[in-house]
């Protein structure tokens, strides 16, 4: 065994010397992974933690990686996917269930049912739009919890308002959570991309001004199924206006935001966008033939948020989520966003022990940067965590009650903590290992060019079976990368920042059929063990949306590479 004092280089032939045979079993912790999911239904926590013993079994016998820098290696991983990922879903379900406990979730659902009746629009306006928010801030099953239920109140057949409200959940995805996912990208392929040297929080950037230029198509296709799926052909020739102009105003705004604002905030501000769009709209269009709610709000017992009056009443509404916008715009002014840069630079970097001899496969350059900048890490989850003291001096609740209700969230999350800290922890000893080295190549040498269309399934197929986009990008993004230089070249960081983006971007259409999200739909929906009915009514779109966009990723890898842009 090596000591910390010399070097391990990555070897993507460990097996035998042979490729083929060494990306066949590198491929066993993920089919461990996805079998203890898929088959045996375990726990994603415990299949997670089992997957990261026999990934730790493979690094250390099979690619010969010294125990010490595997250790280390899995415990970086922890440390990004609690403090990084977990410090930003936990202050955005708190800042949510802040307005849940106040009862201003209630006032902001009737002030958008008070909007129209009319069932198409709202399965736009609550399902698309609010439920584009609510992945914004929180993600991880969290919209479709939250919209399905709106929409059954609303008058919606319960199987109904769940593949609406599935369907709608794929456009926003990539960008969900503040931009976990994105941020995954950037942390998880810093090591593999170009020389190794590039900035985890500039290659995030990249990869989410990729995003932005490809989501977008897909933004403006959801809108119009979804009518289509509330009242069918009439529906479509009734409200198709409104549906193009709901999904055109989400995905400018998504496309801008991504490439000039940032991506933490792109759905937040697409969201916006668009409900404020649709409101606009609808005061000068009024659809034909309207699908009414049948709901009656009458009998339901009023909260006091609910019996306040005039601007209060919005305000209270909408509050968590102006204050979000209004906090991360002032962190992009330029003045604030090199301030902080340079403290950070200056005061908050720190060396992460134990990595500093692990050499990549072309030895040159960390295979897993020693070197973490914590305000990278931490920054978005603390902005958040402001938001969410804003929010509750806003509806002047009491530290004791907002800390009871951050403490209740915590608790809420627990096993997700869990299963999100081991899947980094597995990526992470993957990537530094070798392992993804040598499954990404013997795919880039078994599909050569077609890889371009399987890019986006690999994705696809990672959110179908661990539910989330940011798990699949720690998973897979690594082997993204490497897949593309063996296909074309390792000088090629444009394919390269298209494979990895499209790991993300392509995940979100398998986001309506991961059992997770199945399972958050059928008991919002009041439909308690029927998630295979509902998977039966949300297979096709998926495959529709999958094979629409990877044929996008191939002409953006041939014909139209000037959409790719490439980092510094």
């Amino acid at each position: 065994m090596l000591t910390l004092m010399e070097t391990y280089q990555q070897n993507a032939a460990a097996v035998g010397g042979t490729l083929w045979i060494s990306a066949l079993v590198a491929a066993l912790p993920l089919v461990v992974l996805f079998v203890m999911l898929g088959v045996f239904k375990v726990a994603a926590w415990k299949a997670a933690l089992a997957t990261v013993v026999v990934t730790l079994a493979l690094a250390m016998f099979v690619w010969r990686m010294p125990g010490a820098f595997a250790a280390s290696s899995t415990l970086e991983g922890l440390f990004f996917g609690i403090c990084q990922i977990m410090w930003i879903l936990i202050p955005a379900v708190w800042m949510y269930n802040l307005s849940v406990k106040q009862g201003w979730d209630r006032v902001l659902r009737d002030l958008l049912s008070g909007i129209t009746k009319d069932l198409r629009v709202l399965a736009i306006l609550i399902a698309f739009c609010f439920g584009a928010l609510l992945e914004a801030l929180a993600g991880f099953g969290t919209p479709v919890a939250i919209t399905a239920a709106l929409l059954v109140a609303a008058g919606m057949k319960p199987l109904k308002s769940a593949v609406v409200c599935m369907l709608a959940n794929t456009a926003p995805v990539a960008f969900g959570a503040m931009g976990a996912p994105i941020t995954v990208l950037g942390t998880s392929t810093a090591s593999v991309f170009g020389d190794g040297k590039l900035d985890p929080a500039h290659l995030a950037e990249v990869f989410g001004q990729m995003a932005g230029r490809q989501s977008p198509f897909m933004a403006v296709l959801v809108p119009l199924f979804l009518v289509f799926l509330v009242d069918g052909k009439r529906g479509l020739k009734d409200t198709w206006h409104i549906a193009l102009a709901a999904g055109a105003i989400f995905a400018a705004v998504q496309f801008v935001g991504s490439n000039f604002v940032g991506y933490q905030i792109t759905d937040v501000l697409a969201s916006v966008a668009c409900i404020l769009g649709i409101l606009i709209i609808l005061r000068f269009v009024k659809p034909k033939n309207p699908v009414l709610a049948e709901f009656d709000h009458s009998a339901e017992q009023k909260t006091a948020a609910q019996l306040t009056t005039g601007g209060a009443r919005v305000w209270g509404a909408i509050a968590p989520y102006v204050i979000i916008v209004i906090i991360f715009s002032i962190s992009q002014l330029p003045a604030v966003k090199s301030a902080i840069t340079a403290f950070a630079a200056e005061h908050l970097v720190i060396t992460w022990p134990g990595l500093e001899g692990c050499l990549n496969a072309t030895g040159s350059g960390p295979c897993v940067s020693p070197s973490i900048n914590l305000w990278s890490v931490l920054s978005t989850g603390t902005l958040l965590f402001l938001g969410g003291i804003i929010t509750a001096l806003a509806y002047r609740m009491g530290p004791g009650k907002a800390a009871g209700e951050f403490g209740h969230t915590v608790v809420t999350l627990k096993w997700t903590i869990v299963t999100i800290a081991c899947v980094l922890g597995l990526a992470y000893i993957m990537n530094a290992s070798g392992i993804t080295l040598s499954l990404g190549s013997g795919l880039a040498e078994g599909t050569g060019f077609a890889f371009a269309f399987l890019s986006p399934v690999l994705g696809w197929l990672g959110v179908a079976i661990t539910g989330s986009d940011t798990s699949s990008n720690a998973l897979f993004a690594s082997m993204q990368a490497n897949a593309a230089k063996g296909v074309w070249g390792a000088d090629s960081l444009s394919h390269q920042v298209l494979m990895i983006t499209s790991n993300s971007t392509g995940g979100c259409m398998g986001k309506m059929i991961s059992p997770q999200s199945l399972s958050v739909a059928a008991a919002a929906a009041g439909m308690v063990n029927q998630e295979g009915v509902i998977f039966r009514k949300v297979i096709g779109w998926s495959l529709v949306l999958l094979v629409i966009f990877a044929l996008l990723v191939v002409l953006q890898a041939t014909v139209l590479t000037g959409m790719v842009p490439v980092p510094r």
